[in-house]
């Protein structure tokens, strides 16, 4: 008895109401994940993508998908041949159409954009400033290598006098165009041109100046503006300053990747700032000002009698202003911590033990916990020397 398929939309992992496009996406995981030139050897990786194969060339035609719907496996029954997958016939198949662009990926054969004008490739570099910098933004210069169209040939990459040749491999067109022997047959792929590489040209006779490259590299000095508010690793881009584009093409864009240095005293969470503030004891007990260091700079705050170490103070609208609007800004959250003195006169430990006895004198509290747990043992062992 033959065994029975499983359900197409089951074998992608889709729903019954599933676009074309999210057909096409299931099957191209499931065909890079079993295709056997990835799983040389691995029958059951094999089984797995001819089930998938089989569920996509159904599913793909608008229809095959309809009599798929209202009759089920039984509508390709008796349809088999050689070739074929449990029935279907895949030799009636249009597999260049519908497995070319999905094997592009598998195959590294990628359809090329041809010979039109393309945008250059995009350049990064990288600008050190400080966390104040960041803050409220700066402008830096930096300094970086270039290409500019070569003068003498004007960008052609061929000898004053001389012109490129149109190329005899793809005829100009960028593109050369192959056959490739797949599980389903043979595929046509097209990939850019090996020998002018996309150009269509070639040049026989390069210019001296630039080697046939049809640029200058030169180093220049570029000014970046880096806004209020940036935080470490974002990037600032600067417009056609990149890579010369081909064939007439755009310049690429300069990415500037920003790296903010520490700060001994603040840090940064998004657009608020935290630092740790010490304060006396005399102010934590009695109250008193203290000054606090911002990003604006210095605060007077007037700490209130009895602050325990570890309060949170916030000093609205002292942090970072917003990448979208500089006018708003973050807080300035500050922790407020006692310190305890390390040196301290003969006179001051004086005081500080007479202050210590007004206020529960706990210099001693061990010491008389000591003490009278002693004299009550003391006492019973004096009644039981009696009896």
């Amino acid at each position: 008895m033959a065994e029975q398929k499983r359900d197409y939309y089951e074998v992608l992992g889709i729903d019954k109401n599933a676009d074309d496009a999210a057909i096409k996406k299931a099957y191209k995981t499931l065909a890079k994940k079993y295709h056997p030139d990835m799983n040389p050897g691995d029958a059951a990786a094999e089984e797995k993508f001819k089930e998938a194969s089989e569920a996509y060339a159904i599913l793909s035609d608008p229809e095959k998908r309809r009599q798929y719907d209202q009759y089920g496996h039984a509508a390709f029954d008796g349809a088999g041949g050689p070739g074929g997958f449990g029935g279907f016939d895949f030799n009636s198949a249009d597999f260049s159409d519908i497995f070319g662009d999905i094997f592009g990926d598998i195959f590294g054969s990628r359809r090329s954009r041809g010979n039109g004008p393309m945008k250059g490739a995009n350049l990064r570099t990288s600008v050190r400033i400080t966390f104040e910098e960041a803050v409220f933004g700066v402008d830096k210069e930096i300094e970086l290598t270039l290409k500019d169209e070569c003068t003498a040939c004007h960008g052609t990459g061929a000898k004053p006098g001389t012109s490129p040749e149109t190329c005899t491999k793809c005829g100009g067109k960028g593109q050369v165009v192959f056959s490739q022997q797949s599980f389903f047959g043979t595929v046509r792929n097209v990939q850019t041109c090996p020998d002018c590489h996309g150009t269509g040209k070639v040049i026989r006779d390069k210019c001296p100046d630039c080697r046939g490259t049809g640029y200058i590299a030169n180093k220049k000095k570029i000014q970046v503006s880096i806004p209020a508010g940036i935080d470490n690793g974002q990037c600032v881009r600067i417009r056609d300053k990149g890579e010369p584009g081909t064939n007439g093409g755009p310049r690429g864009d300069l990415l500037v990747e920003v790296v903010v240095g520490r700060h001994p005293i603040f840090q940064r969470q998004e657009e608020d700032i935290y630092s740790t503030v010490p304060m006396s004891f005399a102010i934590a007990s009695l109250g008193g000002e203290i000054v606090i260091d911002t990003v604006d700079g210095k605060v007077i705050y007037d700490v209130k009698a009895g602050t325990q170490t570890d309060t949170k103070v916030r000093l609205k609208g002292k942090g970072v202003p917003s990448l979208r609007n500089r006018n708003v800004r973050g807080d300035h959250y500050v922790t407020l911590v006692v310190q305890v003195p390390d040196k301290l006169s003969h006179e001051a430990r004086e005081l500080l033990k007479k202050f210590d006895e007004e206020t529960g004198d706990t210099l001693n509290a061990a010491k008389n916990v000591t003490s009278g747990s002693a004299e009550e043992a003391g006492g019973k062992s004096k009644k039981k020397f009696r009896k």
